[in-house]
């Protein structure tokens, strides 16, 4: 009978030590000023154009010990960053983005896939243009640690896709202009 009240002692010890170890889901915000959709796409032949936007808000919810993952991103599209002004009121019109009915794009996962510790793939739904389509993400790199400044969890990811731009009503010039367009997110954010 001892030797019960010792082993049930014992693990009631042990389920107080392994408790915060079993960490719930941690929500991180986006960093707006580190956070960055960029896209590139074959000009003419002549030179691989690349633009990106300016304006990307969102969360990430990253559960460390499950292995699990969900992403909720809106990019501001009119934020785009052509690096000339009357470029970006071009892609801003009705043939590319059509910013003036659909000032936002977004992507929403529904499957995050890992290898070890580490997010690898991002499946989901994105919108561009009122037009969802599915897209996965190839993580290239993934950190999770403290922030050195603000002192709080932070996550920071790169990632990247290929879609083509005719899929989602942007196919003005096609093919003299591209089709493909490679999506590369350079994404920080920081634990709510």
């Amino acid at each position: 009978m001892n030797r019960i009240a010792t082993l049930s002692s014992l693990g009631a010890l042990l389920s107080t030590l392994v408790a915060p170890v079993l960490a719930a889901p941690v929500t991180y915000v986006v960093d707006e000023t580190h956070s960055y959709p960029r896209f590139s796409y074959d000009h003419l032949g002549l030179s691989t154009q690349l633009s990106r936007f300016d304006k990307t808000t969102g969360t990430v919810v990253y559960d460390k010990a499950a292995r699990t993952a969900s992403v909720d991103i809106v990019i501001d599209t009119t934020s785009v960053d052509t690096g000339y002004t009357t470029f970006n009121e071009h892609i801003q019109g009705a043939d590319f983005l059509d910013t003036a009915r659909h000032p936002t794009a977004t992507f929403r996962s529904t499957r995050v896939v890992f290898d070890g510790d580490k997010p690898v793939v991002i499946e989901g739904q994105l919108t561009i243009k009122g037009v969802t389509r599915p897209v996965t993400l190839q993580v290239t790199r993934f950190v999770n640690t403290l922030h050195p400044m603000k002192k709080k969890d932070a996550i920071g990811a790169d990632a990247t896709a290929v879609i083509k731009r005719s899929d989602f009503g942007a196919g003005m010039y096609v093919p003299a202009v591209g089709d493909d367009v490679t999506i590369s997110i350079a994404l920080e954010a920081i634990a709510r």
